[in-house]
């Protein structure tokens, strides 16, 4: 690990100035990912600016129109909130089946955000020093590599990184938005759609968010589809593990017909990934199973797989339909 400073910030608005006045420097909540990558080699910062002190940004509210989540509230803050698992089971299930309890105490749902990819090319620059998302232009190693957890959506000749993350799935299906403050005190929000970006030919471009900006907040619609929906993840064990594919559903049935229908994919894409094609295709649909099947293989229509990574294109419908019917499971018993 590389020699770093170390300051703590004393209000939101300061760490904000001292992160505009210094390049190389990173915001320090939880740490849980940064820490890593500082041990990898990954990250090098030459000032670090804590920010885990900080009063006004761990706030959880859920409204009427919306539920708004602090960028300091942990994890397990929000897991644990008493109307989270009644208001949105898919953020919920996202939520407690990521990393383990021991880092869900610590990582903020800002951090969360900003976790970067588990491709072991872009975390081992000494044994792969070509990696376009760590050195633009240098390669990406992964292409010819081992390369079955890798991406089959978004991806470049640039990177074929998936999007390690759980929360950020869950997030995407519900059009939540990212609240950014910058240093002069100026906020805007970005819909997380566009929160993250596609590698294209600048894989290390990841994130839409300036030098001087930080997260305050997330803000989730309480549509009535959150209140009906489901994350469903598939890995290679039960816990501690990040997903082969994954599914944050929602839906919305009236008179046994879907009037609205969320589905954002994880494990499978260089980003959070909307499948906008299936929901279309079920919009105003009688429910049912064999309804879910035939829109569930439209999911599949942009894939765009390595030899190694071609079970996902066959995982991706099967772990839609499944979450789909999970989702219905309450409804279905009049719940």
């Amino acid at each position: 690990m590389n020699p770093f400073h170390y300051q703590r910030a004393s209000s939101s608005d300061a760490a904000i100035e001292l992160r505009s006045q210094q390049d190389n420097s990173r915001f320090l909540a939880g740490g849980t990912t940064l820490l890593d990558l500082m041990k990898c080699g990954v990250e090098q910062p030459e000032t670090l600016i804590d920010i885990s002190q900080l009063s006004g940004l761990d706030t959880l509210r859920f409204e009427d129109d919306k539920i708004t989540i602090g960028a300091l509230a942990s994890m397990s803050q929000l897991a644990d909130h008493p109307q989270c698992q009644a208001l949105a089971p898919a953020i919920y299930g996202s939520l407690w089946q990521a990393a383990s309890p021991q880092l869900r105490n610590m990582a903020t749902i800002g951090g969360n955000l900003r976790q970067r990819t588990r491709c072991v090319y872009f975390r081992d620059p000494a044994t792969f020093p070509a990696c376009n998302k760590r050195q633009p232009g240098s390669g990406c190693a992964a292409l010819d590599g081992v390369n079955a957890n890798h991406a089959i959506f978004g991806i470049s000749d640039s990177c074929i990184a998936v999007y390690p993350g759980d929360l950020a799935i869950a997030l995407t299906a519900f059009d939540a938005q990212v609240v950014l403050r910058n240093s002069q005190q100026q906020e805007r929000r970005v819909a997380i759609g566009d929160f993250f970006l596609l590698p294209g030919d600048r894989p290390d471009q990841e994130h839409d968010i300036a030098a001087d900006e930080m997260i305050i907040a997330v803000e989730v619609p309480n549509v009535p589809a959150l209140r009906q929906s489901h994350y469903l993840k598939v890995r290679d064990r039960a816990s501690y593990e990040f997903a082969a594919a994954s599914a944050a559903v929602g839906l919305e049935i009236e008179d046994g017909v879907i009037r609205d229908v969320r589905i954002a994919l994880g494990g499978l894409a260089t980003k959070p990934w909307r499948a906008t094609a299936v929901e279309q295709a079920l919009r105003g649909k009688p429910f049912s199973e064999e309804a879910l099947r035939l829109a569930a293989e439209q999911s599949i229509a942009d894939a765009d797989p390595r030899p190694q990574s071609q079970f996902k294109v066959t995982l991706t419908p099967r772990v839609i339909v499944r979450a789909l019917l999970a989702a219905a499971e309450p409804a279905q018993r009049g719940e």
